[in-house]
Parts: structure tokens; C-alpha cells; sequence
């Protein structure tokens, strides 16, 4: 499995120089890897350059430096990283007004468990939601999810040869479905695969 190491990261020092270009260049890389499903969802998918900038923030912001923090930082964001048959993704709910987001949230309870993906020819692949932790529970659920979606090797050589790539959501408050996502989003993704 793909993953960042201490020594792959910028200490302290050499991030706050090096922080506005490298932001710049991610907030861009980042609009490459982001699907609108609706007004009220997105997904974006995750690899080592959208990690890396994770783990450096959260680095930056906590000032840590010992090794032990870095490695847990690490440990926290490392499994985001598609291992080269899959394809990960951080789910956004989002809506601006409080109120109603906390009624949306309420009625998209499982939404996470609803999110699919589908390689043109193939069988729809459902996401597996939030392996690290439960992020709903019996009123709600999180306006933040991480997703994988496992793609079979017919599928990523599909993909890798130019299929289209579909997206949608199937819950009964939030319903949408895309035949195919925006070319230069597809081509990002394809990179994620071996």
C-alpha cells in the first residue's frame, strides 16, 4: 500500500517557506479531483498530493515536530491513499445554513453506505464507508465521510482505456446520478490506478 513517510515531508521550517506555492499548486490538483454530486455533496478523491498537504497542515497548525506526532499524523491520513485498485474519497454534506443542515442531516442518515461509482459496461460499485470510525448514530449523520470504492481489474483496465466513469448517490432523501464525470477529472483518477 501506497504511503507517505517522515522522511517524504518538509520540516517545519522548509513548509513555511515552501507553503504558498504548495498550496496554490494543491487547491488546483484538488479542483481536478472533485465531483458536485447535486448542490449539497461532493467528493473528493484523495491520493498522496491531497495527504501530503493534510498532514503538513495539521503538522503546521499543532506545531509538532517529535517523531511520535508525525507518525501519528501519518497513521491518521495515510490509509486515504488509493492503493492502485481502488479509488478514495472525502464525502462533504454540505449546506450553509445551520438549521436546515442539521434537519438534512437527520434525513440522510446512511447516505455515506448509498454513494456508488460505475465504469461503463460494468456493475455499479458501492462505496465502503468510514472504516476508521462510525461517523453517524441514531439522530444523524457526519457531514464528513471517507469512502472507498474497490475496483475490479477489469474495470480499472476499462477505465485505463478510456470508459467512462458514472457517479451517483441512491438514498431515499438525496438522489442523483451522473452518466460521466468531467474528462480532466476522469484522467486524475485514472492516475490513482495500477
Amino acid at each position: 500500500m501506497p504511503h507517505l513517510t517522515r522522511s517524504a515531508l518538509w520540516s517545519l521550517e522548509e513548509y513555511a517557506e515552501r507553503r504558498p506555492a504548495f498550496r496554490q499548486e494543491v487547491m488546483a490538483h484538488k479542483r481536478r479531483r472533485t465531483v458536485h454530486l447535486g448542490p449539497n455533496v461532493t467528493l473528493l478523491f484523495e491520493d498522496e498530493t491531497t495527504v501530503r498537504y493534510q498532514v503538513q497542515e495539521m503538522l503546521r497548525i499543532e506545531r509538532t515536530f517529535e517523531a511520535a506526532g508525525i507518525q501519528d499524523e501519518l497513521d491518521v491520513y495515510n490509509p486515504l491513499i488509493p492503493d492502485g485498485r481502488n479509488l478514495k474519497a472525502t464525502m462533504l454534506i454540505e449546506y450553509p445554513d445551520p438549521q436546515e443542515r442539521a434537519t438534512r442531516l437527520q434525513a440522510l442518515r446512511g447516505i455515506e453506505r448509498t454513494v456508488w461509482i460505475q465504469v461503463e459496461g460494468h456493475v455499479p460499485v458501492v462505496a465502503i464507508a468510514d472504516e476508521d470510525l462510525e461517523r453517524e448514530n441514531d439522530t444523524k449523520t457526519s457531514s464528513v465521510h471517507f469512502l472507498r470504492f474497490e475496483l475490479s481489474e477489469a474495470m480499472a483496465a476499462a477505465l485505463k482505456g478510456g470508459a467512462a466513469l458514472g457517479m451517483g448517490i441512491n438514498h431515499p432523501a438525496y438522489t442523483i446520478a451522473l452518466d460521466e464525470i468531467a474528462p480532466e477529472t476522469q484522467l486524475a483518477l485514472v492516475s490513482d490506478l495500477k
